[in-house]
């Protein structure tokens, strides 16, 4: 089956559409919570094709802003069971698929 055109617009809308952060879980305050997302948008935005890279991004700027043993974990299809900090961790959507999880560890 080949492709149109018009399939090609639809995934532009596509992606256009789901460009906007979705939190699935947060325990953060909210202060933290908006710098945190604003930070893991542009990370994702910066290096669209190297998770690891805006995954160093986001620690490193989580580290310095709000104390260390700060870890993250972007990509698609993973599942997790962590410990962490009360009021330190945050899961969220980017781009569709993508998932940015990040939390704190004692």
């Amino acid at each position: 089956m080949a492709e149109t055109g018009d399939g090609k617009k639809e995934d532009a809308d596509y992606k256009r559409l789901q460009s906007f952060p979705l939190i699935r879980h947060t325990d953060m305050p909210e202060e933290m919570r908006v710098e945190a997302m604003e930070l893991c948008v542009t990370a994702c935005e910066k290096f669209a094709s190297n998770n690891e890279s805006a995954a160093k991004m986001i620690k490193e700027s989580m580290d310095k802003k709000f104390g260390s043993s700060w870890h993250v974990v972007i990509g698609e299809g993973f599942g997790f069971e962590v410990s962490h900090e009360v009021r330190n961790l945050l899961y969220m959507f980017f781009g569709g698929s993508l998932a940015v999880f990040v939390w704190k560890c004692s």
